[in-house]
């Protein structure tokens, strides 16, 4: 089975939650983005992965704006399930942009990054990092991955929302945030593609849009129903 969640930014009590315990062995949690486990490679953060490496199932997540990107590009690039990936331990998978890949017969598409709403403040502190933004050969890779499955896909997996639908949460939450180009390609992806659910997790809220799109933060939802596991 295959389940989603949304940020965690290294909140290792997250992986407490008793939802989880349903999870059995080659189950696959996926992450919409901000894992946050690999940001500093201290002591601490390396027994929290050892311990994480432990569990009986995969972990997998898409990259947020919130990540160490040079810890991760310094990775090497492997192939998992059909798309590329960076790989931490056994179990625990970076699902890199614009991917295409088989989970238990779910083809899955992943698109992370974003741009920070935050970035002038993370700027000024060193924080910020450009990487965050997808380039422009990843967006198109993407297209192109999609284009081989002739646009159909069961999940998709991004960190931020399509552009009509960030405006509309953004309208019923009065937030300043803005629309950026990575919501207008998801957009087009959207539009053009066929799709049964698309999950993503940068507005920190859990909310079903529609039957397609739900946003995810707290929630662990049966990525192939749509369905949340009861507490």
């Amino acid at each position: 089975m295959i389940y989603v969640t949304g940020d965690m930014h290294g909140i290792s009590s997250r992986f407490d939650d008793p939802r989880l315990r349903s999870l059995k062995k080659n189950d696959t949690l996926i992450i919409c983005g901000d894992f946050g486990f690999l940001w500093d490679g201290s002591k601490d953060e390396l027994n929290v992965l050892k311990k994480l490496s432990k569990k009986k199932y995969n972990i997998c997540f898409i990259d947020g704006t919130h990540e160490n990107f040079d810890m991760l590009n310094k990775l090497k690039i492997k192939k998992w399930k059909g798309g590329k990936v960076h790989q931490i331990a056994d179990n625990i998978f970076h699902l890199m942009r614009g991917q295409v890949f088989n989970i238990d017969n779910q083809k899955i598409f992943t698109m992370g990054g974003g741009e920070s709403p935050d970035i002038e403040i993370r700027f000024e502190m060193n924080t910020w990092s450009e990487m965050e933004i997808p380039t422009r050969d990843e967006l198109i890779e993407g297209v192109d991955n999609l284009q081989k499955c002739g646009g159909k896909i069961d999940i998709v997996i991004s960190h931020e929302p399509p552009a009509k639908i960030k405006d509309f949460l953004l309208l019923q939450t009065n937030s300043e945030a803005s629309i950026t180009a990575i919501n207008t390609y998801l957009d087009d992806v959207s539009r053009t593609c066929q799709f049964k659910h698309w999950y993503f997790g940068s507005l920190h809220m859990d909310k079903f849009i529609s039957t397609t799109h739900i946003c995810v933060f707290n929630n662990v939802i049966n990525a192939v129903t749509g369905e949340p596991i009861k507490k």
